[in-house]
């Protein structure tokens, strides 16, 4: 059961964003929910209330240092981190009450959304049913919001055939695929055997799970092996390793024409990995940033 709170206060909405990304997908092992609130300033009678900052709360089922996760932080962003003050909190199910406070996300064609929005989400071809759990993957995080708006402009002007999600987490991309590429072959491969089960569970869940096979492994997998050339591969994992596969994923991409999604990397990580893939034959189609994370589309030239 969670039972520590840490929480810190920032002034601005970019920054508070990015220290909850980090908190969220690179601290490990990570808080067991995670929440960000507007902190309204004061106003007159005959006025809207201002913004006074953005309040981050990190709930852990294990004691955390403050300073040791200030210092943590502060490595893995590269700044300075906020300060954060320990609190106590009542013993109820933190990580539930985090979960169905979690509104739908809207990114492009996909609607995200958890069970409980079910009835307020229109049940189209574009909503997709993913509960906050135990595999990364809710749309919340820019990271992921941001492959889902690549996914939807691909569609515009792109068909693929053969696609791969390397490192599906929770699975919401290889369905994201599915709903934009009808006839497309998914394949998702996950390290972690859990989040290949989570999402397997996810693709039954919003009958997607006879298109998409889910796989445990690395790009070395044989199931990428048979599949491989792919005309569309989404990676998003972080940039370090994004760096060190890109000789991997460049094999298995399709050439000419090939794309890659990348993403799970910071701004100011965005150029190493972006060199790394042009070294291997890559160009780059776009670069978006989302409250500070970056996402690469790149295609393979012949």
């Amino acid at each position: 059961m969670t039972s520590h709170k840490l929480t810190a206060e920032v002034a601005d909405r970019s920054r508070a964003m990015r220290i909850a990304g980090a908190l969220q997908d690179l601290l490990v092992p990570p808080p067991d929910a995670l929440t960000v609130f507007e902190e309204p300033g004061t106003a007159d009678a005959d006025e809207a209330p201002t913004v006074r900052g953005w309040r981050i709360e990190a709930y852990f089922s294990e004691p955390r240092v403050p300073a040791e996760l200030e210092a943590d932080l502060a490595a893995l962003l590269g700044e300075a981190s906020p300060s954060f003050q320990p609190a106590d909190i009542p013993d109820v199910n933190w990580v539930a009450l985090s979960q169905a406070a979690l509104p739908p996300v809207r990114a492009g064609r996909f609607t995200v959304h958890g069970a409980h929005d079910t009835d307020r989400v229109p049940q189209g071809p574009g909503a997709i049913l993913i509960e906050a759990g135990e595999a990364f993957g809710t749309a919340h995080h820019a990271t992921t919001y941001g492959c889902l708006l690549a996914l939807d402009q691909l569609a515009r002007t792109h068909s693929f055939k053969r696609i791969l999600d390397l490192g599906c987490g929770s699975g919401i991309l290889a369905i994201a695929a599915t709903r934009a590429w009808g006839k497309a072959r998914i394949l998702g491969v996950d390290i972690d055997e859990r989040s290949v089960e989570v999402a397997d569970e996810n693709a039954q869940t919003n009958k997607a799970a006879e298109r998409i096979e889910f796989v445990c492994g690395g790009v070395d997998a044989p199931a990428i092996r048979r599949a491989a050339p792919f005309d569309l591969v989404v990676a998003n994992i972080l940039a370090a390793p994004l760096i060190e596969l890109a000789p991997d994923i460049a094999r298995v991409a399709d050439a000419p024409g090939g794309i890659v999604v990348l993403s799970g990397l910071l701004n100011r990580e965005a150029a190493a990995v972006q060199a790394a893939y042009q070294a291997q034959g890559f160009a780059l189609l776009s670069h978006r940033r989302y409250d500070g994370w970056s996402v690469l589309t790149l295609v393979k030239r012949g």
